[in-house]
């Protein structure tokens, strides 16, 4: 060996079990030092401070490009507490876009063999239909009584032959809209049998509006005919939209907006919003969303988005992330990816749907907000509009996951919404087929990489100082024996210098 070797050696020999103790304990206290303050900063912050540390200081140095780095948020909690919605954690609500059942969710079930709605979301529309269409006073009318029933049988063909029966004693509005929903085979047959429903309808809704105050149960027959009188007129709008009359759609579903202000439990105006989308009539869109973007009002996946989109609108066309993470986001771009952020907050499901990168299906009759069910619901009607958008998409694939990462951690925090509620998944597995989709549940923050890799260092390195201490001699020998190991490539090509190199030159270069 030569004079590399011969230092090494000796640097090896010098070395005494009590350096290997100190040297693996000093080397786990640091260690454990840095997981103790990574994990204050995550538990606080929502990230690691070294993985922060090195996107926003490092890698732009570096030359490196963060597509989904997280984005500061000027939005304060301020008042969030006190305006915190009190309403049930798990409400679940009609989806304002469902489908028809004989001409759309029917027609699946033909086709695939698959039934596309549980029980657990038919029972729920069982209850609406008597909820809405039935009252205390239908005995007095056989036709209505009769109605009274179907709405609580199970099976369809008994529902659809109860509804015959009744058209055949006198004309009866609830049992057009029963066949309308559930015979029909197409989108133009449901239409005319609202449109046949719409003339019943509303001749029991000025009758019934002039007795209104002669008594309780008089009052009882006026709501229910208004419910039956609206859900007609929205559903022939909804009937328009679908058969491509999506002016005329606009025109009928602003109508009863205005005929009926105080229904805003129905959720009419997400009917309008879609269908001012498909106009792209992005100016009426905006003042619909001013309207109804309020905190006294319970939020939506299609409000928190469709604000989202229209200010990601504004800027998508030439967002580059290379060319922001230079020059930084301008302030038409923080506004976006804080639209972002504030979507994703209140539905994390929605983004995948959007991007496809998971399939959707046939939206449920009712929603769980913040839901899977809704997130299914939104991106089902709204993910064509997201594509018209040029540049959207992109937008929300760079952001969403830096966005999510800035959600406030532990779960149960909430920062621009109240808290997510821990039931979702359970009651998202009662709404949607499990059989055939995978229910997506809320996104675990997972820990980060320097968090879990300075805790198996801290472990390690403080295995290694309990060994040495107990075992100095046979230690000794290891970590000798690591040592060389890990100098033997250099070793390799030291001799491999010095045997090139002539021995006088090596000696005055080893001399200095």
């Amino acid at each position: 060996m030569g004079m590399w070797n011969e230092v090494v050696s000796m640097f090896l020999n010098t070395l005494t079990p009590k350096f290997y103790v100190a040297l693996t304990g000093t080397s786990s206290l640091i260690s454990g030092l840095i997981l103790i303050f990574e994990w204050w900063y995550f538990r606080k912050y929502g990230t690691s401070f070294i993985e922060q540390v090195s996107v926003s200081h490092l890698r732009p140095l570096l030359g490196g490009v963060d597509n989904s780095s997280p984005i500061n948020s000027n939005s304060s909690n301020g008042d969030a507490d006190s305006n915190r919605q009190n309403v049930s954690e798990c409400k679940v609500w009609r989806n304002p876009l469902n489908l028809f059942r004989g001409a759309e969710y029917n027609r699946y079930t033909w086709v695939t063999g698959r039934e596309p709605l549980t029980y657990y979301d038919m029972n729920l529309s069982a209850q609406d239909h008597q909820t809405f269409f039935t009252c205390d006073s239908d005995h007095l009318r056989p036709a209505d009584a009769i109605m009274q029933k179907a709405w609580r049988e199970r099976n369809p063909q008994a529902r659809i032959s109860a509804a015959h029966e009744s058209l055949e004693l006198e004309d009866c509005a609830t049992a057009s809209i029963l066949l309308a929903e559930e015979e029909a085979t197409t989108i133009v047959e449901a239409e005319k049998l609202f449109k046949q429903a719409l003339k019943t309808g509303e001749g029991c809704y000025r009758r019934s509006q002039q007795l209104q105050h002669h008594g309780a149960q008089y009052e009882a027959q006026h709501r229910r005919d208004t419910n039956v009188l609206v859900y007609i007129k929205r559903r022939l709008a909804m009937c328009s939209r679908k058969l491509g009359r999506t002016r005329e759609a606009v025109k009928m579903l602003r109508d009863l907006m205005k005929e009926f202000p105080l229904l805003s439990m129905f959720n009419i105006h997400e009917n309008l919003l879609e269908s001012l989308l498909e106009l792209q009539n992005y100016a009426d869109v905006q003042a619909v969303l001013a309207k109804y973007d309020d905190i006294s009002l319970p939020k939506s996946a299609t409000i928190c988005y469709t604000a989202a989109l229209l200010k990601a609108r504004a800027v998508s066309d030439k967002f580059s992330p290379e060319a922001a993470s230079r020059r930084g986001l301008s302030t038409a771009e923080m506004n976006a990816v804080e639209a972002i952020h504030r979507a994703v907050e209140f539905n994390p499901h929605v983004p995948k749907y959007l991007l496809e990168m998971k399939s959707l299906i046939l939206p449920p009759e009712h929603i769980l907000k913040r839901g899977d069910s809704e997130a299914i619901a939104y991106a089902f009607f709204h993910l064509q509009h997201w594509k018209r958008v040029e540049g959207a998409l992109n937008l929300l694939h760079c952001t969403w996951e830096g966005t999510f990462r800035m959600i406030p951690y532990p779960l149960e925090k909430g920062h621009l919404f109240y808290p997510y509620p821990i039931c979702t998944e359970t009651a998202d597995r009662e709404l949607l087929p499990t059989v055939f989709h995978e229910v997506s549940v809320y996104p675990k923050k997972e820990l980060p990489f320097f968090i879990l890799f300075t805790a198996g260092l801290c472990s390690f390195t403080a295995m290694l100082a309990l060994l040495t201490h107990q075992f100095p001699e046979l230690m000794g020998v290891f970590a000798k024996a690591f040592l060389s190991t890990l100098f033997a490539p250099l070793n390799f090509i030291m001799e491999k210098v010095e045997s090139i190199l002539p021995s006088s030159l090596w000696h005055q270069l080893t001399r200095i």
